[in-house]
């Protein structure tokens, strides 16, 4: 399938400049994305580590290119000369191993730290109180990493309370952090099913796949 160029333009519409798109762009074809890219996108997500080198290997090089999938520390060395904007930071340990490949690379990484909002055990993250106990001055000194705000999903639910109040608990989160970080700018939540409530509710990072590319089979 083609991008759907009128939900894209729909979509630009209503985000206005209330949060920025990313376009998920996981499972399909380098084409799909270089149309996107003709109609003015520039922010494309990916959640594997192989297909996103490829991608970034056949496409323009001022796509910014984000990595949203679970990340593992040993694929990092593989991503680390050219992401834009790590989502998924799960741990410490995997923020350490980011600064060490971005230093090998010169680099600096924008990194959001993953909060666990939702009520499936599947999903990865820091819970309330880690966040509330990380040390600031310790991550300051890590030269590599930038890390600008942070990033949850809720539950895959039809329950639209459920996704509301999970949506309303990251962003009370994310203020409470604020004052102890004032750089923390990027509150990503937000997807193909939920967008609209999450910019509500104060989101100012979106991603979306299936509205943009169809479904993936």
């Amino acid at each position: 399938m083609a991008v759907n160029t009128n939900a894209y333009q729909k979509i630009i519409s209503e985000l206005s400049n209330k949060a920025t798109l990313i376009a998920v762009s996981k499972i399909k074809p380098a084409s799909n994305i270089l149309e996107m890219y003709q109609l003015g996108q520039r922010d494309f997500g990916e959640n594997y580590v192989q297909e996103l080198v490829d991608k970034y290997n056949q496409l323009p090089k001022d796509i910014r290119w984000h990595f949203i999938g679970h990340l593992q520390s040993n694929k990092v060395k593989y991503i680390a000369p050219f992401v834009q904007l790590i989502h998924g930071v799960d741990s410490l340990k995997l923020l350490q191993e980011i600064n060490k490949q971005a230093l090998k690379n010169n680099r600096t990484i924008q990194c959001l730290l993953q909060v666990h909002i939702a009520q499936e055990e599947t999903k990865f993250g820091f819970d309330k109180n880690e966040l509330l106990q990380i040390n600031w001055t310790e991550i300051a000194e890590l030269k590599g990493v930038e890390v600008i705000g942070l990033m949850g999903m809720a539950s895959f639910s039809d329950n639209v309370q459920l996704v509301r109040s999970e949506f309303n608990n990251l962003k009370s989160i994310f203020n409470e952090l604020q004052v102890l970080q004032p750089s923390l700018t990027i509150l990503s939540m937000g997807m193909s099913g939920d967008y609209l409530m999450a910019i509500e509710e104060g989101s100012n990072m979106v991603r979306i796949g299936s509205l943009l590319f169809g479904s993936r089979i």
